[in-house]
Formats: C-alpha cells, sequence, structure tokens
C-alpha cells in the first residue's frame, strides 16, 4: 500500500495536474465569452452572485468536511446526509423563487426576476451530490475527482459558447453553471459507486450538525466577504460596473483557485490522519506552506504583471478597465491559498468555532474598510480590501500556531524565498519591459523574465521543493 507521503504526493500531482487543465479550459471558455458578452451581461449575473453562492454553501451544509472528520463514518451516515442536503436545496430553491421579484426591485432590474428562479435550479440538482462528493473526498480518490470536474467544465463551457454564439447572451452563463453542476452530480455517482437507500435515520446529522453548522456560517461569511463589492455596485453603480468587477474578479478567482483547490483536495484529509501526531502533522503543513508559496506568488503576482496585456490579448480593450481592478486582487490572491491552507488545518482539528469567528471578524473588517473607502472610488475600495486580506494572514497564522507551535519565524523563513524572488522579478521585468511596444511580445517577454529565472535561481539555490517536484514528476516517487 501507498505510504501517506506517496499518497499525499500523488494527489498533489493530480490535484495540479487537473486544475491546471481546469483553468486552461477556462481560459478558453472565458476568451470566448468574454468578447461574445459585454459588461451587462456579465453584471446581470455577478448581481445574484452572491445570492447562488449561499444557497449552495447552505445545501452542502458542511457536511462534506464533517464526514471527512466522522470517525468510522457508514453508509448510514453518508444516507442522512444525502436526504438531510436534498431537503435543504429543495427549500431554498423555494425560498428564492418566492423572493426573486424582491432581488429585481432591489436593484431595479425586472429581468433579473426569471434569471434569478432558473439558476437557482443548480442548488437543488447540487443537493444530490453532497453525499458521493464527500465519499470521494473522505477517501483521497483525486484522480476520479480531476477527471469529473474537468469533463463536467468542458461540456458546459461547450454549452455556454454556443448559448452566447446564438445571441442568448447572459443566459449562457447562467445554464453554464447548471451543466456543470449536472455533470458533477451525475459523474460524482458514477466514480464513487454510492448509492442512497429509502432508509432515512437522521440521528448521524444530529450529531454531526454541532461542527458542520459552523462551517456553514463560516462559508456564507466568506461569500458574502467574497461578494459584497458586486452588491454594493449593483446598488449604488452601475450594471457595467459590476461587470468589469465581476470580469476582473473571475480570472483572479482562476488563478488563486488553482492553488487552493489543489491544497483543499489533499490539505483536510492529510491533517486528519496524522491529527494524534502533532510534530507530524507541523512537519506536514510546514511543507504543504513551502509548496503553495513555491507556486502562488510567481502565478499570482506575475498576473497582476500582465493584467493588462492579458485581459486586451484574450478578451479586448472593451474589458481594459477590469485589467485595473485586477491588477489589485491579484495581489490578495496570492495570499489567500495560504491562509487556506491554515483554515483546513483548523479545520482538521475540530475547531469550526475558532475558524468560524475568525472568518466573520475578517469579513466585517473587510467590509468596513472597504466602505470606509468607497467614496474615493472602486480601485480604493478593492485595495482596501486586499490589504485586510492579507494582513488576516497573521490572524489565521496565531491560530496554527497554537495548534501546532509553528512560530512567525518558521512561516516567513518557509514562505520568504518564494515571495522576495517573486517580487524582485516582477519589478525587473515591469522596468525592462514596459517600454516594449508590440503587446504580444511586451506579454511574452514578462513572463519569460519572470518564470526562466524564477525555476533558475531555485534550482541553483537547491530549492528542496522544485526538486522533490521535479523528481516525482519524472520518476513518479518521493524521498
Amino acid at each position: 500500500m501507498e505510504s501517506l507521503k506517496e499518497k499525499t504526493a500523488r494527489g498533489l500531482l493530480w490535484g495540479s495536474l487537473s486544475n491546471s487543465i481546469q483553468q486552461l479550459l477556462n481560459v478558453v471558455i472565458g476568451i470566448f465569452l468574454g468578447r461574445l458578452l459585454d459588461e451587462n451581461d456579465w453584471g446581470m449575473v455577478g448581481m445574484i452572485t452572491i445570492f447562488t453562492a449561499i444557497g449552495a454553501c447552505l445545501q452542502e451544509g458542511g457536511f462534506i468536511a464533517a464526514l471527512n472528520k466522522r470517525k468510522g463514518a457508514t453508509h448510514n451516515d453518508f444516507n442522512a446526509v444525502f436526504w438531510t442536503s436534498l431537503g435543504i436545496g429543495l427549500a431554498f430553491y423555494i425560498l428564492m423563487f418566492v423572493c426573486a421579484p424582491l432581488i429585481s426591485n432591489f436593484y431595479g432590474v425586472p429581468s433579473l426576476t426569471p434569471l434569478t428562479r432558473y439558476i437557482c435550479l443548480s442548488f437543488l440538482i447540487s443537493s444530490l451530490s453532497t453525499a458521493p462528493r464527500a465519499w470521494l473526498f473522505r477517501n483521497m480518490m483525486v484522480r476520479e475527482t480531476s477527471i469529473m470536474t474537468i469533463i463536467s467544465l468542458a461540456v458546459s463551457g461547450i454549452v455556454a459558447v454556443a448559448m452566447a454564439f446564438a445571441g442568448m447572451a447572459y443566459w449562457g452563463i447562467a445554464t453554464q453553471n447548471i451543466v456543470y453542476i449536472s455533470m458533477v452530480t451525475l459523474l460524482s455517482y458514477h466514480f464513487s459507486g454510492w448509492r442512497p437507500s429509502m432508509r432515512i435515520d437522521l440521528r448521524p446529522v444530529r450529531e454531526m450538525i454541532g461542527f458542520s453548522s459552523r462551517l456553514i456560517i463560516t462559508n456564507v461569511v466568506n461569500i458574502v466577504n467574497l461578494n459584497f463589492f458586486s452588491v454594493l455596485l449593483g446598488k449604488f453603480y452601475t450594471t457595467p460596473d459590476v461587470g468589469n468587477y465581476t470580469q476582473a474578479n473571475k480570472w483572479n478567482t482562476m488563478g488563486s483557485s488553482l492553488i487552493s483547490n489543489i491544497i483543499y483536495g489533499i490539505a483536510q484529509p492529510v491533517f486528519t490522519k496524522v491529527e494524534e501526531d502533532r510534530d507530524r502533522q507541523k512537519a506536514v503543513l510546514r511543507k504543504l506552506l513551502r509548496f503553495t508559496a513555491f507556486i502562488t506568488f510567481p502565478l499570482m503576482l506575475g498576473l497582476s504583471l500582465v493584467a493588462k496585456e492579458f485581459i486586451v490579448i484574450l478578451i479586448t480593450e472593451k474589458w481594459l478597465v477590469s485589467a485595473g481592478i485586477l491588477q489589485i486582487l491579484c495581489v490578495a490572491g496570492a495570499f489567500i491559498p495560504i491562509s487556506a491552507l491554515f483554515s483546513n488545518l483548523i479545520i482538521s482539528r475540530g475547531h469550526s468555532k475558532a475558524y468560524m469567528w475568525t472568518s466573520v471578524a475578517q469579513c466585517v473588517a473587510g467590509i468596513v474598510v472597504a466602505m470606509a473607502a468607497s467614496p474615493f472610488g472602486i480601485h480604493v475600495m478593492v485595495m482596501a480590501f486586499v490589504a485586510v486580506t492579507i494582513l488576516w494572514t497573521g490572524v489565521w497564522l496565531w491560530l496554527a500556531r497554537r495548534e501546532v507551535s509553528i512560530t512567525a519565524y518558521e512561516f516567513l523563513r518557509d514562505i520568504s524565498p518564494y515571495l522576495l524572488l517573486s517580487v524582485a522579478l516582477c519589478l525587473i521585468a515591469h522596468f525592462a519591459c514596459g517600454g516594449i511596444g508590440n503587446i504580444y511580445l511586451r506579454f511574452g517577454m514578462k513572463v519569460l523574465v519572470v518564470a526562466i529565472p524564477y525555476l533558475g535561481v531555485l534550482w541553483l539555490l537547491g530549492s528542496t521543493i522544485l526538486r522533490e517536484s521535479a523528481d516525482f514528476l519524472i520518476h513518479k516517487k518521493i524521498s
């Protein structure tokens, strides 16, 4: 049998491969949709994103993490989650169907009523997949999850682009979400082999609800934290303003989630398996921290560096306003995967209450600071939000220190080589390539000036993470 170290490395490999393919597909789909649709189309969907995200969170109910944490989970536990999730999904869809006119009145956009009722069908469909997805997650079936996600993304993207070509505007974006969730639901049953039974016993849910309910509250708070800009802009600004922010946030989320999703698929199960050994858990945390920093800093700071060229080349100059917002958001995106890693540790230790209150405090701080900066314009608001996100990494570190005794010195020692090298190379590329007139050449040179020296310097310095990653990719083993 594979050791935990081998299983973790294999999971990281599949997670990295899967998420890279996913983001490549997202880029291709995003290019077509960005060129075919305008700010109003993206703004329509952006104004209700917060409601659909909260609905998905409530429907999942924190049960995937709760089942992962549950000792000796049985079919009855998964079955109880299935029926509970289905009930929540149905109830929330009925609520959103009734409240859709209120959402339209809030924004003053009547056409949001049918759009909201349509897109919220995803709650009901997704509720059917909570239990089998939890089965895949608990058993670290990263390969199967990767295949499932890639197929779902490809099929839904083709449907969305076809609808956009047919002139169906924002309905294509809405349908993409529904098709994606439908495919994930079908394939999760195929790969997990799990099936529900008609014997309904909800006692396991009552035992898990204390842990999972705090995760629900926390996830809702995080969703509000990430989407309140869209609500604020939709209420006090224009639909195109929401569209520009939604477009920028979409590309930023693609980048940061590339790392966060890799870490999420591995960190929690691994932390849980070694939770009895604090020293080993700390070693796992620090290694994952170095891996995260190795990937996230050059990727996200590099995306900030080339944001304007990236946006213009892919989706034309009509989205140039969103490029300035993207540059700012990417700085926060560089730190989000690190905070996600710490939060996964906190959850794996069973401290969902600490996770909840820390997330609530971060959300409140972000909203207060952004609102205070609102008179100075969208860019200043986003900068204030980014500052809170970066500073809050220290709070997550403090919580992690209580669990595995990681110090601030150890944290800085783990991330600083990758952070400092990425910042230095991005500054060099900015000044060295900024005068190049051809946008394609400028984009390519910026990427090369950052990527090649980054890998070269780390190799010469004997970076363990880089060498182990290369060794595993070549030999499929890790020492």
